[in-house]
């Protein structure tokens, strides 16, 4: 089976915005790439900067470019339309929250390796946490009526599951909406429920451990997309290297999304980076 990838030019290019809308804690920053992939594959992602800021701020403070999963993709005549979900939690996101129409959006990418359609008659269930949803919202429009399971901290942080289609189900850390609960307790519904199933998940690292070790607990396949520091994204720089059970792989290659049952554990030194 070839790897699920769309190989990204090898140079970057300058992305026009096209919109940003305020999502509660998040944003949703759409912008025109029009010389890029037009085919880009759920889970896999780009180096995103502000176009002025790749490599240094007004105050020449470097601000190394940010590795985003691509919510959505649409192609138009001239491009694709690509959207990126982001919190504006440093510096560098900052950056890229205070865009506006019009501005430019310095990216590399398609990135990685992202993830395999589930199995002949197994039925698709989305699991994510806070920002890993942006990878699954993706994914939902390229799969057939997949159920889908969303965890946040707060009302503020869930209005991102207003993006889904269908009727998603959604809990939160404070009960602000749905029920107080974690996303792995709606996981653990479905899977008492006895359906076949493939795992589909994206979120922090306890998230995708507790997704991991229930997985394994059940024998269900799970596919992660996991997180770790990258400065390059092409496997040059080797800051996203991740352990598995045959040995390390730079996320940025061998992933973003690796099978479950390749890691002994999600949490790892490096994960979970903004």
């Amino acid at each position: 089976m070839s790897e699920p990838r769309t190989l990204a030019p090898p140079e970057r290019r300058v992305a026009v915005v096209s919109g940003v809308e305020r999502l509660g804690a998040y944003h949703l920053v759409t912008a025109h790439d029009g010389s890029g992939p037009r085919d880009p594959r759920p889970g896999q992602f780009y180096m995103l900067a502000a176009a002025d800021c790749w490599g240094g701020g007004g105050d020449e403070r470097p601000y190394l470019p940010r590795a985003f999963s691509y919510a959505r993709a649409h192609v138009e005549p001239d491009g694709v339309s690509l959207g990126f979900l982001l919190e504006a939690i440093g510096p560098g996101t900052e950056q890229l929250a205070r865009l506006r129409p019009d501005d430019g959006v310095a990216l590399v990418g398609p990135l990685g390796i992202g993830f395999r359609p589930p199995r002949e008659g197994a039925l698709p269930l989305l699991v994510g946490g806070g920002i890993g949803a942006a990878p699954l919202l993706c994914l939902q429009e390229a799969l057939d009526d997949p159920r889908v399971l969303l965890g946040f901290r707060s009302a503020g942080h869930a209005q991102a599951a207003a993006l889904f289609g269908g009727e998603p189900k959604v809990v939160t850390d404070d009960g602000s909406v749905g029920r107080q609960a974690l996303v792995t307790e709606l996981l653990s519904a479905e899977l008492d429920a006895g359906p076949d199933v493939a795992i589909f998940a994206c979120g922090p690292p306890a998230m995708l451990e507790a997704v991991r070790a229930l997985c394994a607990e059940r024998g269900v396949p799970a596919q992660l997309a996991l997180e770790s520091g990258m400065a390059c994204g092409f496997g040059a720089c080797f800051g996203c290297v991740v352990p598995t059970i045959d040995g390390y792989v730079r996320l940025c290659l061998d992933g973003p999304v690796l099978d479950a049952d390749r890691l002994e554990t999600a949490v790892f030194a490096g994960g979970g980076h903004s």
